[in-house]
Formats: structure tokens, C-alpha cells, sequence
């Protein structure tokens, strides 16, 4: 048995206290090695928590780890994953990559230059429900499907955050559902756009082998919506799935998996370069509704 690969974590707001800290200090296959925020104060409440170091320079936790987890707004994401990634560690990263196309290039290109393992925190694609959807959608020779996800963040809560209430829904739950459309269907080679983000963005999808789809997202609905779900449908059937079927085994999941990836030095399909592809069919959407 190897050694749990340390991991230091950025970032110690709700996210962080919800998935990555925990997610980190579970094990077997990682170690929380300690925890930098861009408040001292937060960073040192959480790691109380899990009797872990707080840094108060970043530089102190790449020095204490071999990768970094990060749970923080895509823009500081974007600087601060390219220091590590020039630091040579591993990286487990939010989507998306950066807030900008340009920023998601620069980090990926950072990664790709120093070599360094890297993953995306796709959460549905680590669930059960999604491992057992995309078995079903290969039986299927899927020729198109759907998606939508809508949520109430722009309205407040936790996540009610800064750069979610100016980008809206695009940029925050559009990775996921693009991402499971593109796994699902093929490579998305291209995309048309129309709504406010705001609001309600409708996508249209066209992917690599001629199949198409079209993605629905939203943040401002005023009542609690129904899951996230994505449909597909195919010469030999169809198949479902819906966010209500993640479960506890999803973040554990992840972890090892990004541990498994650390050790390996990189190959995990979910990766920076992955993140980009996703960045750059939402970034051209978001050209259009300019």
C-alpha cells in the first residue's frame, strides 16, 4: 500500500467545508496536509476543525504537499492553480478552469507546460448513477438528447456569490450539464446560444458523429426546482439521468480517483485540458448573447 498522497487545500468557504476538507481528511488515499485562505481566519477555523496546519503564505502549503485542491472563485482559481502548477504539484480544480477563456488557456497551458497530474471537479460524473447512465447511454447509439438544470442561487444562500450573481447560470451549472452532454453524445463541435444568463440560457449542441442536443440552464427560479437531469435517446433505447442520484460515494470517489491520478502522474479523463473544451463551447455561447 502506498502512502495517502497529501493534499493542501485552497480555499475555506462553504464548498470547501462541505466537500474538500472532508472529502481530504477521509482517506485512505489522501491527507489533508493543511489549508490557505485568502482569510486568515477562515483558513484557520477550518483547519481547527480537522487539527491541520493554517498557512499564511501559499507558498508554505505547496511546500507541505504533492497536490492542491482548490475551492475558490474562478478567477483567483485561474492565478493562484498556475502557481502550483509551476510549484509542480497536482492539481484538483473547480469549474470552471478561470472566469474568462483567456484565463482557462493561460492555467491549462500552465499545467500542460510543467507536466503536472490534474482533474476537474465534474461532481456528477463521479456518482454511481452517472458511471451506471453512461454504460447504458453505449447501448443505446444515441443520436440526441437534452438537459436542463435550474437552481435558485441568484435569489441568495450560500452560494449566492459574487461572481455567480454577475455571470449567472452559464458559467456555474453550465459546465455540468455541457460536460455530460459531450461525454454522452460525442465531442461538442459546436454551439448556438440565446437568453440572458440571468435568467434562462437555452444551448443547441452539435457533436462529433452528427448527433445533437440542446441544454437549458437557470438560476433564478423562486421555488425549489426539480434535479438537474439529462435524457438521451438512441436506435436501441434511451437513458436517464438526474442529480437527486448522487450519493455519499460520489466525493469519496473523486478523491481516490484524483489520488489514483496524482500517483500515476496524470491520464485521468476529466482533466485541465477537458476543463478547457467545456470553457470554450460556454465562452462562445456567451459571445452570443452579448
Amino acid at each position: 500500500m502506498s502512502e495517502p498522497v497529501s493534499v493542501g487545500l485552497v480555499g475555506a468557504g462553504p464548498w470547501a467545508g462541505m466537500v474538500h476538507a472532508p472529502g481530504l481528511d477521509a482517506g485512505p488515499d489522501t491527507r489533508l496536509a493543511g489549508i490557505w485562505a485568502r482569510r486568515p481566519e477562515a483558513s484557520g477555523e477550518l483547519a481547527a476543525k480537522y487539527g491541520v496546519p493554517a498557512f499564511t503564505r501559499i507558498e508554505e502549503l505547496f511546500d507541505a504537499c504533492e497536490a492542491v485542491t482548490f475551492s475558490v472563485p474562478p478567477d483567483v482559481q485561474a492565478d493562484l492553480a498556475t502557481k502550483a502548477a509551476r510549484a509542480g504539484k497536482a492539481v484538483l480544480l473547480e469549474k470552471p478552469l478561470a472566469m474568462d477563456l483567456e484565463g482557462a488557456r493561460r492555467l491549462a497551458g500552465a499545467i500542460g507546460e510543467a507536466g503536472v497530474a490534474s482533474q476537474m471537479v465534474f461532481t456528477l460524473r463521479y456518482s454511481a448513477a452517472a458511471r451506471a447512465y453512461f454504460a447504458k447511454v453505449r447501448e443505446v447509439e444515441p443520436f440526441g438528447g437534452h438537459g436542463s438544470f435550474v437552481s435558485s442561487v441568484l435569489n441568495g444562500g450560500p452560494f449566492a456569490t459574487p461572481w455567480r450573481l454577475e455571470r449567472g447560470a452559464l458559467l456555474d451549472l453550465g459546465p455540468h450539464i455541457v460536460d455530460i452532454l459531450d461525454g454522452s453524445l460525442g465531442r461538442v463541435t459546436g454551439v448556438r446560444a440565446h437568453g440572458d444568463p440571468l435568467r434562462w440560457v437555452g444551448l443547441l449542441l452539435e457533436h462529433e458523429g452528427g448527433a445533437v442536443s440542446e441544454a437549458s440552464v437557470s438560476m433564478a427560479s423562486v421555488a425549489e426546482p426539480p434535479p438537474a437531469r439529462v435524457e438521451v435517446y438512441g436506435r436501441r433505447g434511451n437513458a436517464q439521468l438526474d442529480w437527486s442520484k448522487v450519493g455519499t460515494d460520489t466525493f469519496g470517489t473523486m478523491v481516490a480517483e484524483f489520488a489514483a491520478t496524482v500517483r500515476a502522474g496524470g491520464g485521468h479523463p476529466l482533466d485541465a485540458q477537458h476543463g478547457l473544451h467545456i470553457q470554450e463551447v460556454l465562452a462562445e455561447a456567451e459571445a452570443q448573447l452579448r
